[in-house]
């Protein structure tokens, strides 16, 4: 018997978005679709047991890009979906960031969701419905939380915000946010900008906030509606008493601590003593009299740990001091440095406090941009950044694993801050790849790696709009005081309630990334962080500014440079040539590389000047059209009794008739040339047949292209002065623009 389905709709700007249930998925805890046109996003949300010893809550969360819902074959050796695409990572990491924080805390049992994408329609984006699916699937469950969230993307057309723009909207957008939250709160943002001042992105988030809300309600009705009832789950519950005596034993000792400005390491190892002092006292050896009521060394580790989160946001709150002796609103030590490799193409060294990121640039052709294979209408990317985080910038030996999915999110948000100021392609044909290595990490590495992506740029001489600078926020929040605090290091990420990474220029916002920890965050205490995130941002750009006051007028030595040529699109084949035969050859001619576009831009990619130059005469001469009165020098490929053949271009031949070969009579053509001769040529007509009457006197006694018509006229008895005498010459094949790439490149000729 077919199951009932059942169908929730409701209205988000002016667009439909229907839930399903009831139909897929009966043995999960709970199951849904979310339509948005024909964009469908498959989401099942399942909890397990508890694994033994487990310390933390095991959530996750994972999207699956099926390349079938938008009608294609994955393009990888095996032809099915492998490793997770960039796109599907970033879906999977934005839907977990605003679902986790409304878990119950202390939750042990195993919590999975996971989504599909069913239908693609190239027009609406799916990770916003993949949100919304994953918490109706959760909302709708046996797992307990305290949903639901509701998520919508943001963009401004015109100055006028739109709820879930399109694909085609975006692109005439300057705003790309994406935001989730619940009725009260903020919970995640997500945001790319085109330098959009501090006030718009204000706006933009109480619209969007606004714009969730229908979400929310169509989800508290499907609860209520057809709703499991909660499951019992295990929780680990915290020994309050325990809590208090280590709070008690470590207060004073830990206050003595935090007075000193601590270095990290100094902070962490001050910490760690602390610690092994607390557990000596507390927790007995294994085995001694009395043990059965001490605490367990997990329990000792925890209460110590709740102890330090106290007393460090206590005086944040109450004493305006950070653990490093900071005041809130103050930036670590910032010096900058570029040029450090000679060989890269540009290089940029930004530390900031402990964290120092290197990064390092490289320029290419076009051909060698990053093709994307992905449901979205975006087929390749010309601008790529990624970010290495290896284990020794936290002093730390781990193995090496490949990138992980933080990795891949703080790549792409670098990425995103830099993009608004790119040149644009028309101006600066380059593909370019930025690579971020992480080399001591103290907080804030993703907003390092974008002042760093900008020192590298500018050394490279990449002409961007303007320098970009990130910062990351934080803030501790207890009741109704909080303290939003700016540059963050590892330990107040670790205790406290936000990461808050904010981007841009000094004219505005290029990228916004929000993680809390708490059940959200209010568009005041945002509006604050970003205005306090703005004065820090300037402060940053005034020291990239002394180590580099702006791009590098020319490009590093070792850098390619790019010459462009542009040919008509129906004289593409002519330079690629039978199985790219003919481009192969050039390359090689000229050690260049060439990219060729389908509108017959022909970029020459190449660190030798001569090189280059040489490349761009080959292919304006294989591309050449013939003109009238024209020199050209070429060679001789065919000999009959009335006149000579010449090449004057790769695959273009004319004839010189006998009467025009030397300003005497001449008696056999044989006596001025043979076959192979070079001779050089007046371009007297062509027919419109593409014919062509060449003159060699006309260039012996200097005629213009007039006189050259007009003495043809008369010597050939009135007749047409654009050729057409028999076997008069043509392009290859006798066709008009014959066949052009039957023939080799190159041609030996040289024009005048």
């Amino acid at each position: 018997m077919k199951p009932e389905t059942k169908r929730y709709t409701t209205t988000v700007g002016s667009r439909t978005v229907t839930i399903e249930t009831g139909k897929l998925a009966a043995q999960a805890g709970g199951a849904v679709t979310v339509h948005l046109n024909d964009s469908i996003v498959f989401a099942a949300a399942t909890m397990g047991g508890v694994r033994e010893g487990i310390d933390f809550f095991p959530l996750s969360v994972e999207y699956e890009e099926r390349m079938y819902a938008g009608g294609k074959i994955p393009g990888s050796f095996f032809r099915r979906e492998g490793r997770p695409s960039t796109d599907a990572i970033l879906t999977a990491r934005l839907t977990d960031r605003p679902l986790r924080p409304l878990f119950p805390d202390g939750m042990r049992n195993e919590v999975q969701i996971i989504m599909y994408s069913f239908s693609a329609d190239t027009e609406n984006p799916l990770d916003i419905l993949a949100i919304n699916a994953a918490s109706a699937a959760v909302m709708i469950s046996d797992i307990p939380w305290n949903g639901p969230v509701g998520a919508v993307r943001v963009g401004r057309v015109d100055g006028e915000f739109i709820a879930n723009p399109t694909f085609p909207e975006m692109d005439k957008s300057d705003l790309d946010l994406r935001i989730a939250g619940t009725r009260e709160a903020i919970l995640m943002v997500e945001c790319g900008a085109d330098e959009v001042p501090e006030d718009v992105m204000v706006a933009a988030l109480e619209f969007g906030h606004q714009s969730i809300q229908p979400l929310i309600d169509l989800q508290l009705k499907m609860r209520e509606e057809i709703g499991k009832a909660k499951r019992e789950a295990d929780f680990a519950q915290p020994d309050e008493a325990l809590q208090a005596k280590v709070l008690a034993r470590v207060s004073g000792a830990m206050n003595d601590l935090l007075d000193k400005p601590l270095m990290k390491m100094e902070f962490y190892a001050g910490m760690d003593a602390l610690l092994a002092e607390v557990l000596a006292e507390m927790v007995p050896v294994e085995g001694a009299a009395g043990t059965e009521s001490a605490p367990s060394l997990a329990d000792a580790k925890e209460a110590f740990g709740e102890a330090e989160k106290k007393i460090v946001r206590q005086r944040i709150l109450e004493l305006g001091k950070r653990p490093d002796g900071r005041t809130p609103a103050e930036i670590r030590p910032i010096w900058c440095e570029v040029g450090f490799s000679p060989r890269a193409h540009g290089s940029g060294l930004f530390t900031r406090g402990e964290t120092q990121v290197l990064t390092l640039a490289t320029l290419g052709t076009l051909s060698e941009a990053q093709e994307l294979d992905t449901l979205t209408p975006i087929d390749s990317k010309r601008y790529m950044h990624h970010y290495n985080f290896p284990p020794f910038s936290t002093g730390e030996a781990r193995p090496l694993r490949g990138q992980s999915r933080r990795e891949t999110g703080h790549g792409a948000l670098a990425e995103r801050a830099l993009v608004p100021v790119i040149p644009a392609e028309e101006s600066f044909p380059y593909a370019m790849r930025l690579v971020s290595e992480v080399l001591a990490s103290n907080g804030s590495s993703s907003m390092a790696s974008v002042c760093g992506s900008t020192l590298a740029l500018m050394d490279t001489g990449v002409p961007i709009k303007a320098p970009v600078a990130g910062v990351a926020m934080g803030l501790v929040m207890e009741g109704g005081r909080y303290q939003v605090l700016t540059d963050i290091q590892g330990a107040e990420d670790h205790l406290g309630d936000m990461d808050f990474k904010v981007a841009g220029t000094a004219a505005g916002i290029t990228a916004l990334q929000m993680d809390i920890k708490i059940s959200g965050l209010s568009a005041a205490i945002m509006k604050e962080a970003l205005e306090q995130a703005r004065q820090a941002r300037l402060f940053i750009l005034d020291k990239i500014l002394e180590a580099i006051p702006a791009p590098r007028p020319e490009l590093k030595p070792h850098a390619p440079r790019i010459t462009t040529v542009k040919i008509p699109v129906d004289k593409i084949g002519a330079i690629i040539g039978p199985g790219g035969k003919n481009i192969r050859a050039l390359q090689e001619e000229t050690g260049t590389k060439i990219d060729i576009q389908e509108d017959g831009t022909v970029y020459i990619a190449s660190t030798n000047g001569a090189g280059a130059e040489l490349a761009r005469e080959r292919i304006e001469g294989i591309t050449e059209t013939p003109q009238l009165g024209r020199i050209y020098t070429g060679k001789v490929v065919r000999v009959a009794d009335f006149g000579a053949f010449v090449e004057i271009l790769p695959g273009t031949d004319g004839m010189v008739h006998i009467s025009q070969l030397d300003s005497e009579r001449v008696e056999k053509v044989e006596d001025i040339c043979r076959l192979g001769d070079e001779l050089t040529v007046m371009v007297t007509g062509i027919d419109p047949m593409g014919k062509i009457r060449l003159s060699r006197q006309a260039v012996l006694e200097g005629w213009t292209i007039e006189e050259a018509q007009e003495r043809d006229s008369k010597k050939s008895g009135g007749g047409r002065p654009g050729g057409g005498h028999p076997g008069g010459g043509d392009r290859r094949g006798g066709r008009p623009g014959g066949d052009r790439d039957r023939r080799p490149s190159g041609g030996g000729y040289n024009r005048r």
